[in-house]
């Protein structure tokens, strides 16, 4: 099965409610195969566990006036292809909806939220 991730990243990202992603700036979004060992031991990952997503940056509610003042690289939100495919089990529809959730929970981080609150909200928004 040929995946189009351009396409599945931008339809996750038009998922988005409008008046979060007009406040979005500076953020890229990265596609890599899974999370190298480094992140692996970053994030305290068990041998069992993987990540689907991770956000990196400086999360909006800590800008301070001095944010963007020369150079300032853009804060990355990581999507990791092979755990999406296995959590997803190669369904198209199932990696959409993957991919879309987990657009969702790192912009959650993007805007400040720590990981209890981005999963209490998504246990709303479900």
């Amino acid at each position: 099965m040929e995946i189009n991730w351009d396409e599945v990243v931008e339809k996750g990202v038009r998922a988005l409610p409008h008046k979060f992603r007009d406040k979005i700036t500076n953020v890229a979004i990265l596609l890599e195969d899974e999370p190298s060992e480094k992140v692996r031991r970053d994030e305290g990952l068990e041998e069992s566990e993987t990540l689907l997503g991770l956000y990196h940056g400086i999360p909006l509610s800590e800008r301070g006036d001095w944010y963007g003042v020369g150079e300032t690289l853009p804060d990355t939100i990581t999507l990791y292809k092979l755990p999406i495919l296995i959590e997803a089990g190669n369904n198209l529809e199932e990696i959409q909806r993957i991919v879309t959730e987990t657009i969702w929970h790192e912009f959650g981080h993007y805007f400040g939220l720590g990981e209890n609150e981005v999963q209490k909200r998504e246990k709303k928004r479900i």
